[in-house]
């Protein structure tokens, strides 16, 4: 056994910031990040990637001497920051579906990713102290990730933690990566079903969908997410569209379920997009009273405490106030030479460019800076993953659309339509590099408390945190670009004869696009959108009520509106996902007798084979759209690993409904078998 190291000490000499580290980390940066950019575009959810990075770090890395638990936190900090930042998905995409952008610039999106997301780190710096080391915020994922680390560190049998881990992880990955590639790539299986009566005039439709990567993203959202998506899945496809169905006839030749799929899209979706931004904004509302107060509070105290001397302790010292101002000048340099170029390709007059540009910065500069506060605050009341950042990046792209209206029509530049087109795509790309601020934010004061408790270094987390970013976004733009060439996100295709029933559905950037046309062109249908709304209003009157008669009970009225908006493919899984957590908890509790260490393990099994099911299906998706643009570009079919032709489409469901409930009641029997 090792020798036992106080991880907390001053003077403790253990690597921490180290090159195999960094290496490790930017190996599974691009894992985690490509998964959350593919899993994000095509549901508008991604995973926490810190404590399967964690996990497979200390599988890693204790076959080199000399690794420790600080070493493993510095490649889980870094891994962490990358995979949050794949969040600007939730908004970048709008460029294409506005039609201003053709493809993705790889180094326009490059320093979207980068400035934002370093800015999310710097902003937040000042608050550690406060935030973190005097604060009682819970942090939960923080703490989650703090514990694996140092059950991975202090076990008697010092790798059969993370050995069980990664065999976990790496099993879930290959049946979901080998399932998707018998789906997605050679057709064996199909990905769906899908059944449709009418009833009278009404068409009603149900469909089934057999991703592992969504039953396992379910498990993880919990039972109350999972019964409000089932919600929104019951008025969706139960009451609004058979509504709609009754009012328009189906065309020529088009059979109900491709009817009630139309009228979906067309009018449902935007009821859909109505109840998500009012339960956003409902939920950011719910939190800002706590925010201003936290913050001024945790703002006075840190102005108390800054008074850090080369005597402090190694736990206490940040990154210097020179090398931020030097990093704060740097990012500002970058974000004015891309704001400029972006502005400049619109071909104004100089004069508007450079008000463009300085405009767009400083909106970037100041909301982001409030955001930051805001969302690391919120990370520590309710933890990263329940954080409304939804609720900010709608907010972001109201506000940088009202003050860009405003500028443009000082500018005269909606005399022409291109001046619009550029308005409408200005806010989404100002949007985009606040909303990656955000997010890191969201991420960073959660890393900084994992590190405060396993005994980090924070200047050197800081560090670890800027390489995640870099490293994370130049992940984030080659997938975006091979994903949007592979599958087309919903209403921008890169090629005329695409499937959109594959398109990547993008949800939040579809929200964010829909909004941002309906601030410049008013030509959105505010009905919908307003029924929407007043839905959104009675869900969160049904919720205060409920939480009322019991605290323990909910009805996430965003995951009601999630559960409207998005495909039903996506959704059944997820609220499947979501109740078989819920009866694997009431089993495992039922069987745990004494041992209270039972739960916990059988769970943590749950966990980290729902994550790797998440990444093993992300992964072979991207490596399939490689498959495809490769084919494609080269003259060749757009589906070149089918192993079967269309006729096989009845035998493909029966087969792909027949393996999905084989694959799901494996996981359960896995989690809940005896032997751990």
């Amino acid at each position: 056994m090792k020798k036992l190291v106080d991880v907390m000490a001053n003077d403790v000499a253990l690597p921490e910031l180290t090159f195999r580290g960094m290496f490790l980390g930017m190996l599974l940066t691009g894992i985690f990040t490509a998964s959350n950019v593919y899993l994000g575009l095509k549901v508008g959810l991604t995973f926490s990637s810190s404590i399967p990075a964690a996990v497979i770090s200390m599988a890693v890395l204790r076959m080199f001497a000399g690794s420790n638990i600080l070493e493993n936190n510095m490649v889980q900090t870094q891994v962490s920051a990358a995979g949050t930042l794949s969040a600007v998905i939730f908004i970048i995409p709008g460029l294409l579906m506005s039609g201003y952008w053709a493809d993705f610039p790889l180094w326009q999106t490059f320093m979207i990713c980068l400035c934002g997301g370093a800015l999310g780190v710097l902003f937040t710096i000042p608050l550690r102290r406060a935030m973190v080391v005097h604060s009682d915020l819970a942090y939960p994922e923080g703490k989650a990730a703090a514990e694996i680390l140092k059950a991975g560190s202090s076990s008697n049998d010092e790798s059969s933690n993370s050995d069980n881990g990664l065999k976990e992880i790496s099993m879930g990955a290959f049946l979901a990566a080998a399932v998707n590639l018998c789906t997605a790539g050679f057709r064996l299986l199909a990905d769906q079903i899908s059944w449709a009566f009418a009833v009278g005039k009404a068409v009603f439709s149900i469909t089934m969908g057999f991703s592992l990567a969504l039953f396992g993203a379910g498990y993880l959202i919990g039972l109350a997410g999972g019964i409000a998506m089932l919600v929104g899945i019951i008025l969706a496809w139960g009451v609004f569209t058979p509504y709609f169905t009754t009012l328009a006839s189906p065309k020529e030749g088009m059979d109900l379920i491709s009817f009630a799929s139309s009228v979906w899209v067309s009018k449902v979706r935007f009821i859909g997009t109505g109840t998500i931004g009012v339960a956003a904004l409902w939920t950011f509302l719910l939190l800002m009273k706590p925010v201003i107060t936290g913050i001024k509070e945790l703002m006075a105290a840190n102005a108390a405490n800054n008074t850090v001397n080369k005597t402090a302790h190694r736990m206490d010292t940040d990154l210097s106030l020179k090398t931020m101002t030097i990093l704060f000048i740097l990012i500002t340099i970058g974000l004015l030479f891309t704001v400029y170029s972006f502005a400049a390709a619109a071909a104004f007059s100089t004069g508007t460019v450079i008000i463009f540009t300085i405009i767009g910065t400083l909106l970037v500069l100041l909301i982001g800076f409030l955001v930051a506060a805001a969302c690391g605050y919120m990370a520590g009341l309710v933890g990263s993953s329940s954080s409304p950042v939804s609720g900010i990046g709608l907010l972001g792209i109201i506000i940088s659309s009202l003050i860009i209206l405003a500028v443009g029509s000082s500018q005269g530049i909606f005399a022409d339509p291109a001046g619009r087109k550029f308005a409408i795509a200005f806010a989404i790309f100002i949007t985009s590099i606040i909303l990656a601020t955000a997010t890191i934010s969201n991420d960073n004061l959660q890393d900084l408390k994992t590190g405060l408790l396993v005994g980090a270094t924070p200047w050197k987390q800081q560090i670890a945190l800027i390489i995640g970013c870099i490293f994370g976004a130049c992940v984030i733009s080659p997938v975006l670009n091979l994903l949007y060439q592979a599958y087309g996100f919903a209403g921008a295709f890169p090629r005329s004869d695409m499937d959109p029933s594959q398109a990547m559905a993008a949800p939040q950037a579809n929200l964010m696009t829909t909004i941002a046309q309906g601030i410049f062109n008013s030509n959105i249908d505010w009905t919908l959108i307003g029924i929407g709304i007043l839905l959104g209003i009675i869900v969160i009157i049904i919720d205060i009520f409920i939480k009322k008669l019991n605290p323990l009970w909910s009805l996430p009225p965003l995951a009601v509106g999630m559960g409207i908006y998005l495909p039903p493919s996506a959704d059944e899984p997820l609220v499947i996902g979501a109740i078989a957590a819920y009866f694997v908890h009431k089993h495992l509790k039922k069987h745990a007798q004494k041992n209270p260490d039972y739960i916990e393990k059988h769970e943590r099994r749950g966990v980290l084979f729902a994550s790797g099911m998440i990444v093993g299906e992300s992964i072979m998706g991207v490596i399939i759209a490689a498959a495809i643009v490769a084919s494609v570009t080269s003259g060749g079919s757009g589906d070149p690993l089918s192993l079967v032709g269309k006729n096989f489409d009845t035998a493909s469901q029966s087969f792909g409904l027949i393996v999905c409930i084989l694959m799901m009641l494996y996981f359960i029997r896995r989690i809940i078998s005896k032997k751990i």
